[in-house]
């Protein structure tokens, strides 16, 4: 052992750079050992912001021009008859929010006034929702379903009772149906010595005379025989279900015989009809002809009509009890659906109220607040008022005229500047007259003007397919620096919520139509850009959203004021492995040059 260590003592003294670069490779070789087996697991961070009590602002931006001509056409946004007009004349100066015409509000009223009540009781429902049940809301809930179950069983009842009918009815139509049927077949089939004679039936005697005069005369009784052998065939066939059917036969037998006796009523109507187009045709064409008419058509016209009314007073009492049979069963079906419907309904009254009730009560509140709004909004369109002060420069209606949103009431000129910009639809959908405006401008570095929209167009403009629309901006201050045509920039508040519960846009995810925000539990404070690392995974909670900008979104419902929020994860990378540099330098090693 020794002379192996004093052998390679001896080697190592002997090739000592040699030896330095083992010792190196090997240390180095250590140490990336020891970081390897010592290193931490990568672990996603999150970074943890708060929900907040904010004032949200949405809004849209574009850019124009500042108008030449300062003046605007005064447009109403509804359609209807002006019933009062508040300039009389050209060159009438008015001010900023003076009322020019208003169009008839009375649907836009009742809009209002349903809105105003569709809110009310959506507020009435939470109400009670929020109360537990007394006695008589159990016993009207009680109640209730015991009026559906017997509606279903008087559904039942009128159900049998029509069936039984229906077999009445049935067995009315056969005692007229036969003596119908063989009452055609000798009108037209048999001879008589007052029309052809013995060697002539009545239907080709017809056919035939008429004929004599018009062309038509065969077609319509090729057309008659045609109809009665249809009738004749659905009458046999009809005939031989009827004699086996029984009042107590299953009620489907019942309801399809009905079918096919009113098919065979609805064939000899057709059949009669024919036959009377026939002789009908034949006098008309003796009477042109000034021929004398047989006494025994009049006759047989008179039996046509008589079956006529009998055969359409079967179609009616057949028709009947189909509909009769038919509205029983939809009762039925309706009731079983309102007995499902009470017997939940009472079943989750004794239950009480849960939380998806009550956040369903106030979605509906607030989707009710929401369409009152609108229905304000609408009837606001029915008063067309001036933007800014200026003088009528045109007055273009009267009252009682009928405007729409195409038609200029009015032309007015300011002294004020006005901007024009152009907005896609998107954006301009959710532009309205009345809405703040900021307002830049790159020829003058630092100037902002507030403003106002004094309008926007009715009717968009397409170009290579993409539609857009001119919106005109009221200035609120005048600056000799700007002037007409210099590009101005238009940031326009579209919605605003004061007060509200938000938190960053980033927070919110969504999956389908669903929103959510992840929460870890275990944290207490809000993080910097790195975020921190969770013992525990973040848990999704459901939530729904409101107002939305770049930055911050509307918590409707779903969240409280101070939780933590996820607002972004940073996911765990992974760092490739440092390469040990060379001990001869970049590239490698060099022999030295002599």
């Amino acid at each position: 052992m020794n002379s192996k260590f004093l052998a390679i003592k001896k080697y190592a003294s002997a090739h000592k750079f040699i030896s330095g670069v083992v010792i190196l490779v090997m240390l180095y070789g250590g140490y990336k050992g020891y970081k390897t087996l010592t290193a931490v697991p990568a672990v996603p961070h999150y970074v943890i912001g708060q929900t907040t009590i904010q004032t949200i602002i949405s809004s849209v931006s574009g850019s124009g021009q500042v108008g030449t001509v300062n003046q605007l056409d005064l447009k109403p946004k509804a359609s209807g008859d002006i019933i009062y007009l508040g300039v009389s004349s050209n060159g009438q100066d008015v001010k900023a929010g003076t009322l020019i015409a208003q169009l008839d509000t009375t649907d836009a009223q009742k809009a209002v006034r349903d809105a105003e009540t569709n809110l009310e009781t959506a507020k009435l429902s939470m109400e009670k929702l929020m109360q537990p049940p007394d006695d008589l809301q159990l016993t009207q809930s009680e109640n209730s379903l015991a009026r559906q179950i017997t509606s279903k069983q008087n559904a039942e009842d009128g159900l049998a009772k029509a069936y039984d009918d229906g077999f009445n009815a049935i067995s009315n139509a056969f005692l007229d149906l036969p003596n119908i049927i063989s009452g055609m077949h000798d009108l037209l089939f048999t001879t008589s010595n007052q029309l052809g004679g013995t060697n002539v039936n009545n239907i080709d005697y017809y056919a035939s005379t008429a004929g004599l005069f018009d062309f038509h005369g065969p077609i319509y009784g090729a057309d008659a025989d045609a109809k009665y052998k249809i009738a004749l065939d659905k009458y046999n066939a009809n005939f031989l279900n009827f004699k086996t059917l029984s009042r107590t036969d299953d009620a489907t037998k019942i309801e399809d015989l009905l079918a096919q006796t009113y098919d065979t009523a609805l064939a000899m109507s057709d059949a009669v009809k024919s036959a009377n187009n026939l002789i009908q045709f034949f006098e008309d064409q003796m009477t042109q002809h000034n021929k004398n008419i047989p006494a025994l058509a009049d006759s047989q016209l008179s039996t046509l009509n008589g079956y006529t009314g009998k055969v359409n007073a079967q179609l009616s009492s057949l028709l009947s009890i189909t509909t009769t049979i038919k509205n029983n069963k939809s009762s039925i079906i309706d009731a079983d659906r309102s007995i499902d419907e009470s017997t939940k309904s009472l079943a989750k009254l004794k239950a009480g109220a849960d939380t998806l009730d009550i956040r369903s009560s106030q979605i509906t509140i607030d989707q009710r607040k929401a369409s009152l709004q609108d229905a304000k909004n609408a009837l606001a369109d029915y008063y067309v008022r001036a933007p800014f002060d200026g003088t009528i420069a045109t007055l273009n209606s009267k009252k009682a005229d009928s405007v729409s949103p195409s038609t200029i009431i009015a032309t007015l000129i300011t002294k004020q500047k006005i901007a024009e910009i152009t907005l896609n639809e998107i954006d301009a959908a959710n532009v309205k007259m009345g809405q703040k405006v900021t307002l830049t401008f790159d020829a003058v570095d630092g100037l902002s003007i507030a403003g106002s929209i004094a309008d926007v167009d009715t009717l968009g403009t397409v170009s290579q397919g993409v539609v857009s629309y001119t919106v005109k901006i009221g200035f609120d201050t005048q600056d000799d620096r700007v002037k007409p045509g210099m590009t101005v920039n238009a940031s326009i508040v579209t919605d605003l919520k004061l007060d509200t519960l938000a938190v960053p846009s980033s927070a919110v995810k969504t999956r389908g139509d669903v929103s959510y925000v992840n929460i870890i539990d275990n944290t207490t404070s809000v993080s910097d850009n790195t975020g921190i690392v969770s013992a525990t995974l973040p848990r999704e909670q459901v939530v729904i959203t409101g107002l939305t900008n770049d930055t911050l979104t509307e918590i409707v419902s779903g969240l409280t004021d101070g939780q933590f929020i996820v607002t972004r994860i940073i996911a765990p990378t992974t760092v490739a492995p440092a390469t040990a540099p060379s001990l001869f330098g970049g590239g490698g090693a060099r022999m030295p040059r002599n």
